[in-house]
């Protein structure tokens, strides 16, 4: 995938709900059809730790349940590094285990900033976020 389309709204209910869980890392689930998101899940990030994120496996599997019932795919990933780095971690690489975009939410000079990057191989590569 070379890019992901998602509403204003979208990106602004990810930066929010990044915020309030802030300075911890958090997590969460886009679903939706083809390039384009429909659904955000929030999902509890159970380390509680300001450097990783392990989502909460009951919450996850609801989130799934739903995007299933509904005729969605699983389209991202995403998580935040409030700290930084504004790109992939070395943890994030070594933990990627679905073929979809991994969205990174990382905050500079107290501004939310969100970049979606494709990881495989070892390796990753930035994909387009493109807000509607």
């Amino acid at each position: 995938m070379n890019f992901l389309n998602l509403t204003k709204e979208h990106l602004q209910q990810m930066i929010a709900y990044v915020d309030s869980q802030a300075p911890l890392e958090s997590c969460g689930l886009l679903a939706g059809r083809g390039s384009q998101v429909e659904m955000i899940f929030e999902v509890t990030n159970q380390a509680q730790s300001p450097v990783r994120y392990v989502m909460d496996p009951i919450e996850q599997l609801h989130a799934f349940e739903e995007i299933e019932a509904r005729g969605l795919d699983l389209l991202s990933i995403f998580h935040s590094h409030p700290t930084g780095p504004e790109t992939v971690s070395p943890t994030d690489m070594a933990e990627a285990s679905y073929d979809v975009v991994y969205i990174i939410l990382s905050r500079r000079d107290a501004e939310w900033r969100a970049r979606g990057f494709w990881i495989e191989n070892g390796g990753y590569r930035e994909v387009t976020l493109k807000v509607l």
